[in-house]
Order: C-alpha cells, then sequence, then structure tokens
C-alpha cells in the first residue's frame, strides 16, 4: 500500500509556473514508479509525465513536453511537477499516481492515487 498526497496547486496567469509536489508514505516508496495525471471538468482523466523508480527515466505528453519537468527524490520519498508557460487549457484537477516499479512506464496500470490538487490558468 502506497499513500500519496499531492500539494502546490494553485492559480496562476497564463505564461506563469507552479511546482507541484507529491509524497508517498507506506510500503518503500522508492521501489514505485510516479506519474502525473489531470482531468478537467467534462473531459477524460489524462496522462501527463511519469518517472521511474530510479529516476533515470521519464516520459511526458506531447501536450506539456518542453513546458514541464518531472523529478524524483527517493531520500524524501516526494516527486515533483515543475510546469511553466502555463496555458489556460492546463487547468485541471492534478492527480499523483504509483504503480511497483516492475511495470513499465505508460499510461496504463496505476495502482495508487493520490487525492488531487487543483491547478487553475487565467488568461
Amino acid at each position: 500500500q502506497v499513500l500519496l498526497v499531492e500539494s502546490g496547486g494553485g492559480s496562476v496567469q497564463a505564461g506563469g509556473s507552479l511546482r507541484l509536489s507529491c509524497a508517498a508514505s507506506g510500503q518503500t516508496p522508492s521501489n514505485y514508479n510516479l506519474g502525473w495525471f489531470r482531468q478537467a471538468p467534462g473531459k477524460e482523466r489524462e496522462f501527463v509525465a511519469a518517472i521511474d523508480w530510479s529516476g533515470e527515466t521519464t516520459e511526458y505528453a506531447d501536450s506539456v513536453k518542453g513546458r514541464v519537468i518531472i523529478s524524483k527524490n527517493n531520500a524524501e520519498n516526494t516527486m515533483a511537477l515543475q510546469m511553466s508557460s502555463l496555458k489556460p487549457e492546463d487547468t485541471a484537477v492534478y492527480y499523483c499516481a504509483a504503480k511497483f516499479r516492475a511495470f513499465s512506464l505508460g499510461h496504463t496500470g496505476w495502482t495508487y492515487w493520490g487525492q488531487g490538487t487543483q491547478v487553475t490558468v487565467s488568461s
């Protein structure tokens, strides 16, 4: 069991930056791949970015590539998503997710989820 708690959401104007954090606790969080997903009102949840358990491999959605950086700190069991050049279409609830390291990164198979943090980007 892995418990995930997101923080760092808020409101920002277009072009601004935000840093989201995800704190993991429970059963050896460092053994898990971690990812970010988001869900905008009326839309399905979509993949944003992921990082493997070692922090060496990352994956990004095309919609955010070049604007976000995902990072992981195994010593502190935390993950961050640094977002810049934010657009109104980035407005969504952002969720932290985890799956055991034996599974490859990707958009499916994520086992544990946080409660989400709201990001609002105004034009």
